[in-house]
């Protein structure tokens, strides 16, 4: 296998609406970013994935695109844009733009002269219908629109204001691939794909996710952007096994470097049911079940893993799968440990370095995430109790890992000098950037130790993975290089937990605990984890 630079590296996702606040708007923006480059950069990572900043009138935050060669005035100009990219490159920071191409703005220029003009070529850019079948959006609702201007019904999977684009034109497939070229040459690491497994859909057919045109569009994509340019590139693929994994991210296949997939993220709800209707318990056997599948199926040479707990969609893994009470700290690290000790390419969602929390949501007036507003409006009309509509946006809304990062303990949690655009978590007195780089036993130096080994260790690219057999709540696994092997494992769970096995310990890499010499036996507290190189 020919390692290439995201082999080793470690990528931080920002949002940046509520990442840094440089005029005190109350919304974050790109010289914001810039201010914290420094930080960034003492983590150690290699690579920031930028959440859209693109022209938008923000309908669902950034992912409506209305002029994707422009920046949206809240977070500042093009030339913020191009020094963010010149001073993340002094520091050996890639910049990875999000890339939404499954659809746009119903403000984009494209759609302004679809619905004025139907004889435009811009018409075929996107998917009309007379009559709409019953397709719904994933925020709730039927996925067609109908447009009283031409007659006729547009096909939108997300918000109305997000129309689907017809990846079956090849003029707007290679309108695409020339504003793809635009970012590549202003020196952009590559692209985070929103929802790309979605261009290849046949709404006639209901086919949504990995349509049959699907592959070829990403090779055609490949060939006239980014191929060859060892740029890093991710698509979001929900619906993805490793066997799809291999067919995007093989290297012989020239389409994308990794994928994200969401088989271990979907444990947080209940199977079957709408994503409101969350598990309370993690169940860890399934966990274990689905890293070892994604380990030992996607291997080196047919494709590469991504790794994640966290993203602007998801909640705060410390309060879904850890325990943010009394064990925040520790559960934070166990988690960090355990996924960036395993193969692929480890993403850090902006605070999950320093343990941030869910938000503790006390009314609707609080929430500004689209697609949970849409949920407590569906859900009270179907006579839902407000209280439990509360409950789950208090678990799993989006919102939960928008809120304005925590970097000290003055107003605001020094975000702004003026009240955000979403609440602060009441706990960023406790929880913040400054306490923790003050903390030499800080959750930040754990992710910092891990982002090291990854730089360091060429094993953490190439060892096999072996699952170990052990107690229900205990994850463990064994990594191997030649003769070198190294030992992880995690008690996720707030009991002890018994742990054996036959090895004798060299050296410890990293851990959250004390370390026994003797492994044989170990009693493991609750939320150990650690990582240690065997003799042989």
């Amino acid at each position: 296998m020919q390692e290439k630079w995201w082999h080793n590296a470690v990528v931080y996702q920002v949002y940046p609406k509520s990442f840094k606040d440089s005029n005190g708007d109350g919304i974050g923006d790109l010289p914001g970013i810039t201010s914290k480059l420094d930080y960034l950069a003492k983590l150690g990572i290699t690579a920031i994935w930028l959440s859209p900043v693109y022209d938008s009138p923000m309908d669902d935050n950034g992912y409506d695109i209305a002029n994707y060669q422009d920046i949206a005035s809240i977070f500042g100009t093009m030339e913020d844009m191009d020094q963010l990219i010149a001073e993340a490159k002094k520091r050996d920071i890639r910049i990875i733009m999000d890339l939404v191409v499954n659809h746009t703005s119903d403000e984009h220029a494209w759609f302004i002269e679809a619905r004025e003009n139907p004889q435009s070529p811009e018409r075929d850019y996107y998917i009309w219908r007379d009559k709409p079948n019953d397709l719904t959006s994933t925020f709730s609702g039927s996925a067609w629109e109908y447009d009283e201007k031409s007659g006729q019904y547009y096909l939108h999977f997300f918000s109305k204001k997000q129309p689907d684009l017809n990846w079956e034109n090849e003029e707007l497939r290679h309108k695409i691939y020339e504003m793809m070229n635009f970012w590549i040459d202003k020196g952009i690491g590559g692209f985070r794909m929103d929802v790309i497994d979605m261009i290849g859909k046949i709404p006639d057919q209901k086919i949504v996710n990995n349509g049959p045109m699907l592959h070829p569009y990403l090779k055609e994509m490949n060939q006239a952007t980014f191929g060859g340019k060892d740029l890093l590139t991710v698509g979001e693929t929900w619906g993805a096994n490793p066997e799809e994994a291999k067919k995007y991210s093989n290297p012989e296949g020239q389409e994308l470097s990794m994928v994200f997939q969401f088989e271990h993220i979907c444990l947080q709800y209940k199977e079957g049911q709408p994503k409101w209707h969350y598990q309370k318990e993690l169940s860890v056997g399934k966990l274990k079940e689905i890293f070892n599948k994604w380990q030992t199926e996607l291997g080196v040479e047919d494709g590469w893993n991504s790794l994640f707990w966290n993203n602007h969609d998801l909640p705060r893994i410390v309060s879904i799968w850890g325990d943010e009470e009394q064990y925040r700290e520790k559960s934070a690290k166990a988690f960090a440990i355990l996924l960036h000790l395993m193969r692929g390419t480890p993403y850090i969602y902006q605070g999950e370095e320093i343990g941030m929390t869910n938000f503790p949501f006390e009314s609707l007036e609080q929430v500004e995430d689209i697609e949970s507003i849409n949920y407590a409006k569906e859900a009270l009309e179907q006579g839902v109790p407000l209280e439990q509509i509360m409950d789950s946006i208090r678990v799993i809304g989006r919102d939960n890992a928008r809120t304005p990062m925590q970097w000290d303990a003055t107003d605001y949690a020094g975000f702004s000098s003026t009240k955000p655009w979403l609440g602060v978590n009441p706990n960023y007195d406790a929880i913040n950037v400054e306490s923790a780089l003050d903390d030499p036993n800080s959750i930040f130096y754990t992710y910092q130790k891990l982002v090291q080994l990854r730089k360091e260790n060429s094993w953490l690219v190439q060892a096999d993975f072996e699952l170990l057999e052990t107690a229900e709540k205990v994850f463990a696994y064994i990594r191997k290089d030649g003769e070198r092997r190294f030992l992880v494992v995690a008690n996720l769970s707030n009991q002890e937990q018994e742990f054996h096995f036959n090895g004798v310990l060299k050296s410890i890499l990293v851990a959250n605990t004390e370390i026994q010499e003797n492994l044989e036996q170990l009693a493991l507290a609750s939320w150990d984890a650690f990582c240690v190189e065997l003799t042989n």
